[in-house]
C-alpha cells in the first residue's frame, strides 16, 4: 500500500477509511481470534486491567487509567499503538493528518479541489500516530487546541476572519492518532473544561471561529487517585465524558513483582554474564516494596512505585560488581551484605508521612530492609518468636551459644570470595543448620543463605549486630545492646 502516491491510486486500491476507534477495535478482534498477546511485557494485569482495557477498546471508549505511580499506566498507553494499522494514508503536507477520503481541513479540501486524483498521498507509520502530553499547571488552551497567530496573519496578509490564521494546538495535530494526557488532575480545571466539546462532539472551537473540525482521536488519560496530595482533581463533567475508567494496581504477589523487576532492570552484558543474583536476594528486594506499602511511615496515598525495586536491583548488582572489580575477581554473586547498596534507591522512592520524616528517610529505608529480611526468614526457617514460647531446645541454640561465648564475626563489604567463604564456615553449626532446612542449595546459594541466617537472627534479636568501618559485626546480643549504631548506617 505504501507504493500508492496519489489519491486516484488510493481510490483504485479499494482502500476503506476507518475511524481510529474502529481501527483499534478491528485489529483487537483479529488478535483475540488468533489468541495473540496484545499487551506484551505487561505483567500481573492479565485477569484485571487487560480485560477491562480490551472491553473499553471494543466499546470504542476514550479511556482513563487511574492508579498510583509506577503501575505501568503510560506503558500500557504506548502499547496500544500496536493495535493500529502499520501504515495509514494522509494528505501530504496536511497539519491535521487528513484522511484522503474524508478531509477535514481547508488545506486538504482546497488541495483535492485543485489537484483531484493527483493529490499527493503520504503514509504515517503507527509509531508516528502516538502523541503524549504531560499535564502541568502552565499548559494553556492555545497549547492544546490552538490560537490565532498574528505573525502568520501579517506575513500572509490575511484577515483575522480567515481560518488560515489559526495555529493549531497539539490536539488537532493529533487527528487520527492516539493522544495521551499524563497526570490529568494536574491540568487546571478551566483547561479541562476546554476538552468537553472535543470528547463529546469530536470537534474544536478556536477564538470564536465558526468552524467545525470533526477530529478523530483516541484519547487516553492517566491519573493518580483524586485524593493524592493536593495537586488537583478531574472535574466531574470531564470524567462523565470519558467512556471507561480503569483502575490499575501493584503486583499482587512477590513472584509477579520479581518478573517485572527482572524484565525492566537495565543491566549491561558484563553484569548479566558475571554477576549472579540468587532467588533469595531477589525476593528480599521485592519484599522491601511490599513492606513499604504497609509501613506506617510511608504515605499510602502516594504509593510505592515498581521503580523502587527496579532501581534497588540495579544498585545491588552494581554493589556486587564494584566489589568484584576492586578485588580483581572476574565473577561474583550478590551477598546479603551487598544490600547496603540498595538504601539510596529506596530513599528517593518513598514519600514519608510526618512520623517517617521525623525518623528520616535513611532510617526508614534501613527498617524496611530489616523487616524484609525478618519476614522472609520465617518463610524458610522456624519462627524464633514462636520458639521462645516453648520450653524445648531451639534449633538456633548452637549458633547463639557460640556468640554467647564471646566470639565475634565480622563481614566486610569488600571481602574477597575466598575470605567470605572461610569466615562463614568458621561459625560452628551454621552450615549444618542451613543444610537441614534448605538441603538443595548450590555452594554459592548456601553461603548466601548462611549469611542471611546471621542477619535474620540479628533482626529477631537472637544475636547482636552493629556497623563497623566498611562492614558489619555480629556478636552476643548483650554485647551490642547498648550500641547506637544501626546496620548499614554511614556505609
Amino acid at each position: 500500500m505504501q507504493k500508492i502516491k496519489t489519491l486516484g491510486e488510493l481510490k483504485k486500491s479499494g482502500y476503506i477509511s476507518k475511524t481510529i476507534k474502529d481501527e483499534l477495535r478491528d485489529n483487537l478482534i483479529a488478535k483475540i481470534k488468533k489468541k495473540e498477546n496484545v499487551f506484551k511485557g505487561i505483567i500481573g494485569f492479565e485477569d484485571s486491567v487487560i480485560p477491562e482495557l480490551e472491553r473499553a477498546i471494543l466499546s470504542r471508549h476514550n479511556i482513563n487509567l487511574l492508579g498510583l505511580r509506577g503501575q505501568a499506566k503510560t506503558r500500557i498507553a504506548r502499547q496500544i499503538t500496536e493495535l493500529l494499522d502499520e501504515y495509514t494514508p494522509v494528505i501530504e503536507g496536511s497539519e491535521l493528518n487528513d484522511d484522503p477520503l474524508n478531509p477535514i481541513s481547508n488545506f486538504a479540501k482546497n488541495m483535492i479541489a485543485e489537484k483531484g486524483d493527483k493529490t499527493p498521498i503520504a503514509w504515517l507509520h503507527r509509531d508516528e500516530r502516538y502523541v503524549e502530553k504531560l499535564a502541568t499547571p502552565d499548559v494553556s488552551i492555545a497549547d492544546l487546541i490552538g490560537d490565532v497567530d498574528p505573525i502568520k496573519a501579517a506575513n500572509l496578509r490575511l484577515s483575522y476572519a480567515d481560518e488560515r490564521v489559526i495555529h493549531y494546538g497539539i490536539i488537532p495535530r493529533s487527528n487520527r492518532c492516539i493522544f495521551v494526557i499524563n497526570e490529568l488532575p494536574d491540568l487546571q480545571a478551566r483547561i479541562q473544561v476546554a476538552l468537553f466539546n472535543i470528547l463529546q462532539e469530536g470537534d474544536i472551537q478556536i477564538r470564536g471561529f465558526k468552524l467545525r473540525i470533526p477530529l478523530d482521536i483516541q484519547f487516553i488519560f492517566t491519573a493518580n487517585p483524586e485524593d493524592y496530595t493536593n495537586r488537583g482533581s478531574i472535574v466531574t463533567p470531564l470524567k462523565d465524558r470519558i467512556g471507561s475508567q480503569i483502575l490499575t494496581h501493584y503486583p499482587k504477589s512477590i513472584e509477579l513483582s520479581k518478573q517485572i523487576t527482572a524484565q525492566e532492570a537495565r543491566l549491561s552484558k558484563h553484569q548479566k554474564e558475571n554477576i549472579r543474583v540468587g532467588n533469595l536476594i531477589a525476593t528480599i528486594i521485592e519484599r522491601i516494596a511490599f513492606e513499604a506499602r504497609e509501613s506506617e511511615f510511608v504515605d499510602s496515598k502516594s504509593g510505592v512505585s515498581a521503580r523502587l525495586t527496579i532501581s534497588a536491583y540495579e544498585n545491588l548488582v552494581s554493589t556486587a560488581e564494584r566489589r568484584m572489580l576492586l578485588n580483581g575477581e572476574t565473577k561474583t554473586f550478590a551477598r546479603i551484605s551487598d544490600l547496603a547498596g540498595v538504601i539510596p534507591a529506596v530513599n528517593g522512592k518513598i514519600e514519608l508521612v510526618y512520623e517517617g520524616e521525623q525518623e528520616g528517610a535513611g532510617i526508614v529505608a534501613q527498617n524496611l530492609l530489616g523487616k524484609a529480611i525478618r519476614n522472609e526468614f520465617t518463610e524458610l526457617f522456624p519462627n524464633p518468636a514462636k520458639l521462645k514460647k516453648k520450653s524445648a531446645n531451639s534449633p538456633y541454640d548452637n549458633i547463639v551459644n557460640w556468640f554467647g561465648e564471646g566470639n565475634i564475626y565480622e563481614i566486610l563489604l569488600l571481602e574477597t570470595e575466598k575470605q567470605y567463604k572461610k569466615d562463614l564456615e568458621s561459625i560452628p553449626g551454621l552450615s549444618d543448620f542451613v543444610e537441614e532446612y534448605n538441603p538443595k542449595l548450590s555452594k554459592n546459594e548456601k553461603l548466601v543463605m548462611m549469611e542471611f541466617v546471621l542477619f535474620a537472627m540479628a533482626e529477631h534479636s537472637l544475636i547482636g549486630k552493629s556497623s563497623i568501618v566498611r562492614g558489619v559485626q555480629f556478636k552476643d546480643i548483650l554485647g551490642s545492646m547498648f550500641s547506637e549504631q544501626n546496620l548499614f548506617k554511614d556505609l
